[in-house]
């Protein structure tokens, strides 16, 4: 295929075709059965250099023009469904996309998804502590409150990294925690 597509931060092998590009938001969508936000979408893309950031946006604005995916604003974000006229063409071609890509785009789709479910059940509150601050995680489920660390760190940069992590690792930080408690 012609490479019309803007391919700074696209790695080796990744999506340089607008066309592509559609068909793996798209392959997402209907391989994931689930509305993304845009954001997500283009996270996704960019993780492993599958496709360029201005491109992934717009493919997906191009996909709404064209009806092959749906736009819903909820609260601050803008959900992006795949129609069914897509979904029945993707079926179709989606083996155009090469194999190790598709595999890397529900990888890092199921890795942001958790990462963002982890985010929406979990809460990380900063409150300033004699030099430094206290950095508070508190994990809930379904309304109960399962979990509540709080840390000290020297600085924001700290803030921001530990924040990160507990996000990138929250269930494993939780089991790691009940398991070294529970050990008789």
């Amino acid at each position: 295929m012609e490479n019309d597509a803007f391919s700074l931060g696209v790695a080796p092998g990744g999506l340089k075709d607008r066309a592509e590009i559609k068909l793996m938001v798209c392959y997402l969508l209907k391989t994931l059965n689930k509305s993304l936000t845009r954001t997500q979408i283009s996270e996704i893309l960019q993780k492993h250099g599958i496709a360029n950031y201005f491109e992934i946006n717009g493919a997906v604005s191009d996909l709404i023009g064209a009806g092959q995916v749906t736009s819903e604003i909820e609260g601050e974000d803008e959900l992006i469904t795949i129609t069914a006229r897509a979904e029945l063409s993707v079926a179709i071609i989606e083996r155009d996309l090469p194999r190790s890509l598709r595999e890397k785009a529900v990888s890092a789709a199921h890795y942001v998804l958790k990462r963002d479910r982890i985010k929406k059940e979990s809460d990380v509150t900063v409150e300033p502590y004699a030099d430094g601050f206290h950095v508070t995680f508190t994990v809930t489920d379904v309304g109960a409150e399962l979990l509540k660390v709080t840390v000290y760190v020297a600085d924001e940069r700290q803030i921001e990294i530990v924040k990160r992590n507990f996000y990138e690792n929250a269930a494993d930080i939780y089991s790691d925690l009940i398991s070294s408690l529970t050990v008789e």
